[in-house]
């Protein structure tokens, strides 16, 4: 049954929600699941469960814990600015740090743990990539043109929407010209496609870019 648990981490302990892999057994592969700015809400707890269903072991950790704990943001004004503020004090540097520390605790070495993200949670997963070596899967990681001159240390997939405010179709260029051994993929969607609880929930983006991330992470235990 999916729980939150107590993570050790190099910054303190942290929540993480934990969702076993069903049916139970082995898993393909396990994931480490990067929150949005709005932390590890219910649309989160809820990809876990489809990727627990598609056979993966999967933690969530409450990357914002070691700022204030148990934080759940809105998808308002309000939410946004709060979790932009805490995702600044937090830092990305202690955000890959919790993140390799979770894909540690997911173990043993022999199965792969890749990390998915969202938002500025897909600019963590592709730091997982450059600087941990995990296998990732970016969901419109709008805060990731600063980093784009680390390279990947292994597989990589983005998905991008082509109507995002947020990251422009310049920026995006930047990413496939910068990242060639990436998979990159662009809907006719906007920013937060993935999450149904977004004014900008695109249902055939989301189901086409959830198909890829699947077989992406199908493709690690090949």
């Amino acid at each position: 049954m999916p729980d939150w648990i107590r993570l050790s981490t190099p910054h303190g302990d942290v929540r993480a929600w934990h969702h076993p892999a069903e049916p139970a057994g082995r898993p393909r592969c396990a994931v480490v699941l990067v929150q949005e700015i709005f932390g590890v809400n219910a649309h989160i707890r809820d990809v876990a469960a489809r990727l627990a269903a598609a056979g993966h072991a999967v933690l969530a950790p409450s990357l914002c814990d070691p700022v204030e704990a148990g934080i759940e943001l809105d998808y308002d004004e309000a939410g946004i600015a709060r979790g932009r503020q805490l995702v600044a004090e937090l830092g990305f540097d202690r955000a890959v740090d919790i993140v390799e520390a979770s894909a540690t605790h997911l173990g043993p070495t022999e199965r792969p743990v890749a990390v998915m993200g969202f938002c500025w949670g897909g600019t963590v997963a592709l730091l997982a990539n450059t600087r941990g070596a995990r296998p990732a899967v970016s969901y419109y990681g709008g805060r990731s043109v600063p980093f784009l001159d680390e390279p990947l240390r292994a597989p990589m997939l983005l998905h991008f929407g082509d109507r995002d405010p947020i990251i422009p179709p310049d920026h995006v260029e930047l990413h496939r010209s910068s990242l060639p051994a990436a998979r990159l993929h662009v809907y006719p969607a906007g920013h937060g496609f993935n999450c149904d609880r977004r004014a900008d929930f695109d249902p055939h983006s989301a189901m086409l870019a959830w198909s890829r991330s699947l077989a992406f992470l199908a493709d690690l235990t090949a």
